[in-house]
């Protein structure tokens, strides 16, 4: 059997960036709290709160005078202003792509524009993202979606519209979205349009989508709620004879695998080196470096 590995799979910088600064605040002080999981991978929540990290659900879990981490996904606008009255340290991990896109739509707000959020409307970025966004807002996830979007706005009576995107979402969805959105809209209305998908999502889809038509089975590693995790399987799914999502190595059905010639192998964003290291090794049989 012949192994494809994808350049860009395992964590991107942001990822990287977040669990490295964890590990190092973690390191000082043992009673560190985290605004949700600081990423989307069941691997790496674990070993951090085996660390010593303690993972709470709302700011007001917190104690006063703690320290909180907000996570690479970000967190609500009013999260900020509830950590001040109780005097909590934070330590924001957002990634700062994430942090670009709330700075962008909160101006763009004030400027007096309607804003469309094409994103998932349950994601953590997303439900960060949407609270600087302002009233005058809807999220679009799906084409089902904008109509609905069109009429708030009309009914705004607001004559400029941003479309924006979540870091995660699908490049090709996106363009889809932007198409269709064009042909409701009325021609009195300035459209702004900013891709704001992460470049290194893009690059990792696009990698996906060229190794699965050169490959009769793919593997997708990655948490089960990883958002970009997901898009790479669409992606595999629709390119080769055979696509597998896994967690980690212990999903592995070699069986399943051994009919293939050639496979390929691909991770999320969020996946951690050690756990893409042990798929290879599964398949190989031996141990291999990255």
């Amino acid at each position: 059997m012949e192994i494809v590995l994808g350049k860009t799979a395992g964590f991107c910088n942001g990822v990287l960036r977040a669990v490295e600064e964890t590990k190092k605040v973690i390191q000082k002080n043992s009673n560190i709290y985290c605004l949700g999981d600081l990423v989307h991978n069941e691997q790496v929540i674990l070993d951090l709160k085996l660390k010593g990290l303690k993972v709470i659900n709302s700011i007001n879990e917190a104690p006063n005078y703690s320290t909180v981490i907000i996570r690479a996904h970000g967190v609500e606008k009013k999260v900020y202003q509830k950590a001040k009255e109780k005097n909590i340290t934070l330590v924001d991990l957002t990634c700062v792509k994430v942090l670009q896109i709330h700075k962008q739509v909160e101006e763009y707000a004030n400027n007096g524009y309607y804003i469309f959020l094409i994103a998932e409307e349950k994601h953590p970025e997303t439900v960060g993202t949407i609270s600087f966004c302002g009233n005058n807002s809807h999220i679009i996830q799906e084409k089902s979606d904008i109509l609905k979007g069109i009429k708030k706005l009309k009914r705004s009576k607001k004559q400029k519209l941003l479309v924006i995107s979540q870091t995660t979402f699908s490049l090709t969805k996106f363009e889809n979205m932007i198409n269709e959105i064009v042909k409701f809209l009325d021609e009195n209305v300035k459209l702004e349009i900013k891709n704001t998908i992460c470049n290194a999502t893009n690059k990792r889809q696009k990698e996906t989508e060229d190794l699965s038509k050169q490959v009769e089975c793919m593997i997708v590693i990655g948490g089960s709620r990883s958002s970009n995790t997901k898009k790479l399987f669409e992606i595999a799914n629709q390119n080769c004879k055979k696509a597998i999502f896994i967690h980690n190595e212990s999903d592995l059905n070699l069986k399943e695998i051994n009919i293939y010639k050639k496979v390929g192998v691909m991770a999320g964003a969020s996946t951690p080196r050690k756990s893409i290291e042990e798929v290879i090794k599964k398949l190989e049989g031996e141990k291999v470096c990255i």
